[in-house]
């Protein structure tokens, strides 16, 4: 990479991280203007044009790179939890961090999941999938259960997650680790009960078989 195009890059990077600066818990996206965005990072409101369109091309990125590094933290949890560990409890502790250091990225994620914007909607959806989809893969191998069961279960828990994360964003502490324990208790109960309804569809299967080897015997 030549040394324009550098330059061009972390410009671009100051414009994301000057956004991401400007959220809070009384400030959403749709309230930033292109103006304040680029004082922020230094540069003239002109100059704004050369790296996005406009500033939903900016939204847009920043909720790809929140999605994105989520799913990083998520698979290091997994990499960790491979190594010896509570898969539940090291991954509600890598959650529980990320919301922690980076509360306006999932408060992007939160508020645009519901926003008045469809592209943003969509984006924030797409996110989620990838979520879903990359924590189906993991438990379909751990658990060995038809993906039907894993994707239920997987959708199950991504949604609890990202509730208990919009409670933790404004509380203390002492709330937030309340808040971890209470999650990590509901996410083993859809563990478990996600497991003891597959065995139940499996001897549901088996009776079957049986009943009907039994009338063809007779």
């Amino acid at each position: 990479m030549g040394v324009r195009a550098q330059q061009k890059e972390r410009t671009r990077r100051s414009l994301v991280e000057a956004a991401f600066s400007q959220l809070s818990a009384e400030r959403s996206f749709a309230s930033l203007s292109l103006r304040e965005v680029a004082r922020e990072a230094g540069i003239a409101p002109t100059s704004f044009y050369r790296h996005f369109r406009d500033v939903d091309e900016l939204g847009l990125t920043m909720v790809d790179e929140s999605g994105l590094m989520l799913r990083q933290l998520m698979r290091q949890a997994r990499q960790r939890i491979a190594k010896g560990g509570s898969v539940i409890r090291t991954s509600v502790s890598t959650f529980m961090e990320f919301i922690g250091n980076n509360p306006n990225a999932f408060r992007l994620l939160l508020r645009e999941r519901s926003g008045t914007s469809a592209a943003f909607r969509a984006a924030v959806a797409r996110e989620i999938q990838h979520f879903i989809a990359e924590l189906t893969d993991y438990l379909e191998l751990e658990n060995r259960m038809p993906r039907n069961f894993t994707e239920a279960q997987a959708e199950a828990m991504v949604t609890i997650v990202f509730n208990a994360g919009a409670e933790a964003l404004d509380v203390s502490l002492e709330q937030r680790q309340q808040l971890e324990a209470r999650l990590v208790l509901q996410l083993r109960m859809i563990s478990k009960g996600a497991y003891y309804w597959y065995r139940r569809e499996q001897e549901k299967m088996a009776a079957g078989h049986h009943s009907v080897h039994t009338k063809e015997e007779s």
